[in-house]
């Protein structure tokens, strides 16, 4: 595979000053960028954390005594590079708000229950195809204080390391027909509609669980013109 990142890519990101997300403003940078070369260390440097991966580690609702409160939900999907060929051993890593939008954390401190059988972290390795697969709990929506009466549409965090620690894509998967859609700055800061779709879930019935989980498909696209847009959260 090759190390060079095609920088007609960014266009499928959001761009990094987004004056509605008001902490972009704040990041975003003045000047221009300049561009530094990789070196050995860059390329080759260690990825963490794949040897540490348990076998229950992409379930988030056994890793308590009880089983948490909510929606239970199956999310899956393929990992692939810009060919469409599926990166197998890819380490993914999820997080998200538990079912009443509220994440374990000291920062979130707005008025909804913490559950105790919830953490909202988990971890696995996509098989040979490209293949992963998350059991966990519907998050809920949450207020984030940007603008007036402020509310982040459902979503969950994904974070995948490539070949080296600084080989790594953030990204947000959302749930279809969000009504918050259209109110959410960090959403729509992916200004080309074809790419925004590309951070939403189908709904796949075909491989619900019956009578136990409801299942959504998110596959992602690690780079090239249909590229998953990168997480400005």
């Amino acid at each position: 595979m090759t190390l060079i990142y095609p920088r007609e890519s960014n266009a499928a990101h959001a761009p990094r000053l987004s004056p509605e997300y008001k902490s972009s403003v704040k990041r975003s940078p003045t000047k221009p960028l300049i561009i530094m070369p990789h070196t050995l260390s860059e390329l080759t440097g260690p990825v963490y954390g794949h040897e540490t991966v348990r076998a229950n580690d992409h379930d988030l609702t056994t890793q308590h005594q009880g089983e948490p409160l909510g929606e239970r939900i199956i999310v899956h999907g393929h990992v692939r590079d810009e060919d469409g060929r599926g990166v197998a051993n890819e380490l993914v890593e999820v997080w998200q708000a538990n079912a009443c939008g509220r994440y374990v954390h000291v920062v979130d401190q707005h008025p909804a229950p913490l559950d105790p059988n919830f953490t909202g972290a988990g971890r696995t390795k996509t098989d040979a195809s490209g293949y992963y697969r998350f059991i966990t709990i519907k998050p809920g929506a949450y207020p984030w204080g940007n603008h007036p009466n402020a509310w982040r549409p459902a979503h969950i965090h994904f974070s995948l390391f490539g070949h080296s620690f600084v080989s790594r894509i953030v990204t947000q998967m959302y749930f279809p027909g969000d009504p918050l859609f259209a109110y959410d700055p960090i959403f729509n800061s992916v200004t080309d509609e074809k790419a925004r779709m590309r951070m939403v879930s189908s709904f796949d019935l075909e491989n619900t669980k019956p009578d136990w989980a409801l299942c959504y498909r998110f596959d992602i696209v690690l780079r090239g013109r249909n590229a998953t847009p990168l997480d400005d959260d």
